[in-house]
């Protein structure tokens, strides 16, 4: 299980297409931790550890997980965004988050939030201000009831709160902190985005399905 706590953000440092699937190399800060059989979320995509030196790792990607997610897309110098498992006794921020891909939506808005006179105190450029961000994100019909407004959904990993929802979209706040550890910085309009939902909302759905009071 994972929080939606992103550590860090990697890089895609290599790819291999087989007949099986497909297996990435990425580099991370953490590899001399790492143990063989061991769970990482990347972008949210839950993967195994098979193999590891001082600076990267390598993931093996089956064709369920390809299409099920945009990992199919990924090439070298790409970034993601990496969470290892929760450890038993570790401390529970963000929310349950299972590294199980529900979907894949699409940027629909960016928007940065705030007068910039942060930047201009500092001498800094405009994207360094410090002001929240707003992004819109297009959500499969298929997932729509799952998703509701200040609930919790995972997009590319990342545990966040939904601010509102409306046709189809939701929009969730941004802070800095979370702009600049991720990689939300750099995404654009179109720009795809793993989206896992609530489990919750998904056990409730299995435990009152055809339940007539």
């Amino acid at each position: 299980m994972f929080t939606g706590i992103v550590e860090e953000t990697g890089e895609i440092v290599a790819v291999e297409d087989t007949e099986e699937g497909r297996r990435i190399r990425v580099s991370a800060s953490f590899c001399d931790e790492l143990e063989h059989g061991q769970s990482v979320a990347i972008s949210g995509a839950c993967l195994t550890v098979e193999a590891w030196d001082e600076e990267s790792f390598e993931l093996f990607c089956s064709e369920e997980t390809l299409d099920r997610t945009y990992l199919d897309d990924v090439t070298v110098g790409d970034g993601v965004n990496l969470e290892r498992a929760l450890p038993a006794d570790g401390r529970f921020d963000g929310h349950f988050v299972q590294g199980h891909v529900d979907g894949v939506g699409e940027v629909t808005e960016i928007e940065q939030v705030g007068d910039g006179s942060a930047s201009e105190a500092s001498g800094a450029s405009p994207d360094e201000s410090g002001g929240d961000w707003y992004f819109a994100f297009s959500l499969p019909e298929s997932l729509r009831r799952y998703v509701v407004e200040k609930g919790s959904i995972a997009v590319d990993g990342i545990s966040l709160t939904v601010a509102d929802l409306e046709d189809g979209e939701c929009t969730v706040a941004i802070i800095p902190a979370t702009y600049d550890l991720t990689t939300l910085a750099e995404k654009s309009v179109g720009d795809p985005v793993h989206l896992e939902v609530d489990v919750v909302a998904k056990y409730v759905e299995s435990l009152t399905d055809g339940y007539v009071s």
